[in-house]
């Protein structure tokens, strides 16, 4: 029962440790840019030693990864919470996109995971960490939506990384105080037009 406690205890504090370096971190890489921001004043705000920083991490990219994937747990959390598979495919999709711009606007969010992120990681790196999350949850709606016939079959990883761009883009424009109802009709838009039955109808063939 001790060696059991021991164990666990041992566990929280590494848990403790991990989790303070991560919020430490997003502290100071929202300040100021990553290569400015330094190993010795992360774990001077975290509170522990520089041993503890690379018993957890190999290095300070490898941190910085562990801050975005955890911001980019949290946005994809947030969408799948208000996209229930209660909801139509169609309605899900459009209380996801809200969701996602919502929580895009958490501050030093954008620039974590749409501007740092991709040039600190890579666009390869930080495709594989939004396919784990955000990416994966606009993948299994639009999937969905293709299955219900509400939306057109087309192929999934193409409409998903396209769509997600487009997300992202107006995620960014928000955050430059762009107009949310704006980019959030334009969304709304997109997603309505991928739908055949919102498709306008044909015109009459003109004759010469």
């Amino acid at each position: 029962m001790q060696r059991e406690t021991a164990r666990r205890s041992n566990r929280d504090r590494t848990e403790t440790t991990r989790a303070d370096l991560i919020a430490a971190a997003r502290k100071l890489f929202i300040e100021k840019p990553y290569a400015e921001t330094g190993t010795p004043e992360i774990v001077a705000a975290a509170g522990v030693t520089r041993g503890a920083l690379y018993h957890h991490f190999a290095d300070k990219q490898a941190l910085f990864a562990a801050v975005v994937e955890q911001e980019a747990e949290a946005v994809a959390a947030e969408v799948d919470r208000a996209s229930p598979p209660s909801l139509f495919a169609r309605d899900a999709l459009i209380a996801g996109s809200d969701a996602y711009l919502a929580a895009m606007r958490t501050p030093g969010r954008t620039r974590l995971l749409l501007l740092d992120g991709p040039a600190v990681l890579g666009r390869a790196g930080m495709d594989e960490i939004d396919n784990r999350h955000g990416n994966r949850s606009l993948r299994e709606g639009l999937v969905a939506a293709m299955r219900a016939q509400t939306m057109t079959k087309l192929p999934a990883d193409a409409l998903t990384a396209l769509l997600a761009a487009a997300f992202d883009r107006a995620a960014l424009a928000i955050e430059a105080g762009g107009s949310i109802e704006d980019h959030r009709g334009v969304l709304v838009a997109l997603i309505d037009g991928l739908s055949p039955a919102r498709r306008p109808a044909p015109g009459p063939a003109r004759t010469r």
